[in-house]
């Protein structure tokens, strides 16, 4: 057994090696070194690529370990002969990916992915771009390339391997050991699997990029590419411009103030699942949330708005890029479209603002690093940055203590410097283990919990200097079914608080206009008179062009449409609208679907 494991560490090793080794040939073919890109960096991408490498590399390694799996039964397996057409064809499509990533960068930008298939009906308007040579010595490094990493590999590997005598012994060990190799693959054994925002570490874009394995952005692409321009086509152009023109206005002054500076600090506080259910004056269960409904009489209390989506991750993108939510994907996931989204942060930076973000669990899941530093934060703050005794809950770190964390920091900024700060909670996510024990049902007492915990640090805010200059924007990324027969796709489920607090505010208001989570972002611009006409989906509800009022939101493969006169759901799987109320209205189901058709094509074209 030892040759067998010396020889699949020597495999991984050596697919391992060739990974690592592309990467600051991919940084010099791309130009570090007129970038002024430090020696030390090139050790940087390297280290932090490590893992989606390793991932990459145990996924190759997969058909070598069965091969010995089957040649334990074998009194003598010729292991190099059976292994050597896979050492071909794995090598040549591992250095086309490589040579063909390094080599469209310059023109693309972004990593190689999935999107590169729907170029390929079209060889002739692709290879229009570049000389005969160009294409020529590209396929000859392939080549060769290919050649000595299949020579390579054909090397290390033992010509015959001898059975053993303890075959069903042998054959539970190497199992085993697969399951090692399994742990590998995924990425650990965190909530979070592999996934090309692992690797993100920086706000330079390009060291990020060039720590990313081609071949793993391109295999994980794969499943979330389409041509999204293609998806939902319910109207022809025309009829679909007809319908959807003037649904999202982009400009138009303030009808009202809520502030009493044009740049105040801003601290964002995305409430996990913390959903309208949980607020009475929204018709929510009572005595939940105390904190929040005390909060709303002393700030901007939005009555009517709706999340819209069901996820955090599409939520998060909801809430910072002012972008649709999709029924059937999120873009988070796709960092080839997330990196092309609007977003607060990156607004705010060039307006000379300090940006980080706050999250008590692992800011991996769901590609959320990628995304958050693509957006323009410019700090991340994670589990990984708190103690092992301190991440309590399964997700990671309860809110007690991240706000504890928050209000610390704070505490230390300059009065007078310009920051955003963006908090997601966790402690309100199933499965609600917190340390607090209010409520008998442990569902509204996570909620409970959360709640608590902002009412303390919102009241120890006020008592710093920092709070006269401060804006506080609470919204949850969705919402949540409570109870837990509600259908997770009815407008109640999706009915969500919003609430600006703060010394920035000027006065106590209701606003109780018909809008989507989407809307923050084009308000919060809006009232900070910067400039938001790229958000194609968020509307500056307090602007004196919004005068239709209504919010449209997507759950699994489905969407819904309401305005004044009631609201249509359509399930997408079936085609069958499930409500319309309270009577069938034409009007909204067109509305819906135009939207709809518009957000895939938005999509499709970035």
């Amino acid at each position: 057994m030892k040759k067998r494991t010396a020889y699949l560490a020597a495999f991984f090793a050596a697919v391992l090696g060739y990974f690592l080794i592309q990467k600051p040939l991919f940084m010099l073919y791309n130009g570090s070194v007129a970038k002024g890109v430090p020696l030390a960096d090139y050790g940087r991408v390297m280290l932090h690529g490590f893992t989606l490498d390793a991932a990459t590399a145990g996924y190759l390694t997969v058909v070598p370990w069965l091969a010995i799996l089957a040649s334990i039964w074998f009194k003598r397996f010729p292991l190099r002969a059976v292994l050597a057409g896979y050492y071909a064809v794995i090598a040549l499509l591992v250095t086309i990916i490589f040579i063909g990533d390094m080599s469209i960068y310059p023109f693309w930008g972004f990593k190689l992915d999935a999107s590169v298939f729907l170029y390929l009906d079209s060889p002739k308007n692709v290879l229009a771009s570049v000389s005969a040579g160009f294409v020529i010595f590209r396929l000859l490094c392939v080549l060769v390339l290919s050649i000595l990493a299949a020579w390579g590999l054909y090397r290390l590997t033992p010509a015959v391997l001898a059975g053993t005598k303890r075959r069903v012994a042998d054959s539970v060990g190497w199992i085993l050991l697969g399951g090692l190799l399994f742990i590998v693959i995924r990425g650990g054994v965190t909530e979070s699997t592999s996934n090309i925002g692992q690797v993100y570490f920086c706000n330079d874009e390009f060291l990020n990029h060039s720590a990313v394995n081609p071949a793993f952005s391109l295999i994980a692409s794969a499943s979330k590419t389409e041509d999204y321009a293609k998806e939902f086509d319910f109207f022809d152009e025309a009829k679909r411009r007809s319908l959807f023109n003037g649904l999202y206005p982009t400009g138009g002054k303030n009808v009202v103030e809520l502030l009493n500076t044009k740049r105040p600090n801003i601290l964002i506080i995305l409430m996990e699942g913390y959903g309208g259910v949980f607020v009475e004056p929204l018709g929510g269960e009572p005595g939940v949330s105390p904190n929040m409904e005390r909060l709303a009489k002393e700030g901007v209390f939005f009555t009517n708005c709706y999340a819209n989506s069901f996820r955090t991750d599409r939520g998060t993108v909801c809430t910072f890029s002012g972008y649709q939510g999709f029924p059937t994907l999120s873009v988070m996931k796709i960092p080839a479209k997330s990196r092309t989204l609007p977003s607060i942060a990156g607004k705010l930076v060039k307006e000379g603002y300090a940006t980080d973000f706050l999250y008590g669990g692992d800011i991996n899941f769901t590609n959320m690093k990628s995304y958050l530093l693509g957006s323009g934060y410019q700090r991340l703050t994670a589990d990984v940055d708190f103690s092992m005794s301190e991440r309590k809950n399964p997700w990671g770190v309860n809110d007690d203590i991240t706000f504890e964390y928050l209000y610390n920091e704070i505490k230390k900024r300059p009065a007078n410097g310009l920051w955003h700060t963006a908090f997601l909670t966790l402690s309100s996510h199933e499965p609600f283990d917190v340390p607090y024990h209010r409520l008998d049902d442990k569902i509204l007492n996570a909620f409970a919990f959360t709640d608590d915990c902002l009412g303390k640090f919102i009241d120890r805010l006020k008592q710093l200097p920092q709070w006269k200059n401060l804006l506080v924007i609470c919204l949850p990324d969705h919402g949540f079914h409570y109870p837990l027969d509600e259908p997770n796709n009815s407008p109640r489920v999706h009915h969500v608080p919003m609430i600006w607090l703060g010394g920035a505010v000027k006065q106590p208001m209701v606003v109780d206009k018909l809008m989507n989570q989407t809307d923050m972002a084009a308000t919060l611009l809006g009232q900070l008179g910067i400039d938001h006409s790229e958000f194609n989906f968020s509307r500056n509800v307090l602007g004196e062009e919004y005068v239709y009022p209504f919010a449209y939101y997507t759950y699994n493969n489905g969407f819904a449409f309401c305005d004044s006169t009631g609201v249509t759901q359509v399930d997408n799987n079936s085609g069958k609208t499930l409500v319309d109320s309270p009577a069938p209205n034409s009007r909204r189901m067109d509305l819906g679907k135009a939207i709809l058709q518009s957000s895939y094509d938005d999509l499709g074209n970035r």
